[in-house]
């Protein structure tokens, strides 16, 4: 007997479908034991940067995914997808209302939550000083960061090999870092004053690979992760609380495939 849960809204963001080192599979299975009212895609779901570069690798999972979210469509929940950078290629065809079926693609959007909150779901690199100040430096960024994937799947399949589990080698770099990049370019503050001066709630976003609820000042800000090493996603239940969940393992039914990470209520 299958486990499934049914939320009010499900949040996930950096996909990077075409690319050889997205957990597709961990993702497909998520979706098939996850659904929501409303299923936000915030951003860099397939990788552009790859395709431009013709370095893409599309496998039959890729494929399963998009499958699982047109089906999702057509059980009548709504798709909203916000572009990132590595799928900016959209970006000049939304300012014509661009719809694909029931999937709506917008550059940023509100959300209101059970007690009427008001969120701002956008992907965030608009907001990362990297990406702004500097473009160059964010295809740099992403070769390194390939170089790390590919040191990092080498690394684990030894650790597997020694009956040691999954460590992610590229992710504990990340955050060694990461208090000096927020240092400099302050990318959860950034987005947290912009809240702040359009009177906005909170904000949802993606773009840095980092699962996260947290208060910054008065407004609340939600990060969903990445589909590339930490397999989360965040969601709202129906009494209005959010939450981490954290896709480890593939299973049909077993419960201890879903991990709760931190959570933020009334």
């Amino acid at each position: 007997m299958k486990h499934k849960h049914k939320y009010r809204s499900i949040f996930i963001s950096d996909i990077h479908l075409g690319t050889k080192d997205c957990k597709a599979d961990l993702l497909c299975n998520f979706l098939k034991h996850n659904t929501a009212n409303s299923l936000y895609l915030v951003g860099d779901i397939i990788d552009g940067w790859k395709i431009q570069r013709n370095k893409w690798k599309w496998k039959k999972s890729h494929t399963n995914v998009i499958q699982q979210i047109l089906k999702q469509s057509k059980k009548h929940t709504r798709i909203v997808y916000i572009a990132g950078n590595h799928d900016e290629f959209l970006r000049p065809l939304l300012p014509y209302n661009l719809s694909f079926g029931q999937i709506e693609f917008v550059n940023k959007i509100d959300h209101i939550g059970v007690d009427g909150k008001r969120y701002l779901v956008i992907h965030g690199d608009m907001f990362d000083g990297i990406t702004k100040l500097a473009p160059w430096l964010g295809y740099l960024g992403d070769k390194a960061y390939d170089i790390l994937l590919y040191l990092n799947t080498k690394y684990n399949w030894i650790r597997h090999k020694l009956g040691f589990g999954y460590w992610s080698f590229s992710k504990f770099l990340k955050h060694k870092v990461k208090g000096a990049v927020d240092f400099i370019f302050q990318f959860e503050q950034n987005l947290a004053n912009y809240c702040k001066r359009k009177y906005y709630d909170g904000v949802i976003c993606g773009h840095i690979h980092h699962a996260e609820i947290k208060q910054i000042d008065e407004i609340i800000y939600m990060n969903d992760g990445d589909w590339v090493e930490s397999c989360t996603a965040l969601v709202e239940n129906f009494d209005g609380t959010f939450e981490i969940i954290t896709w480890e393992e593939i299973e049909d039914v077993h419960p201890s495939s879903i991990t709760s990470g931190s959570s933020i209520g009334d």
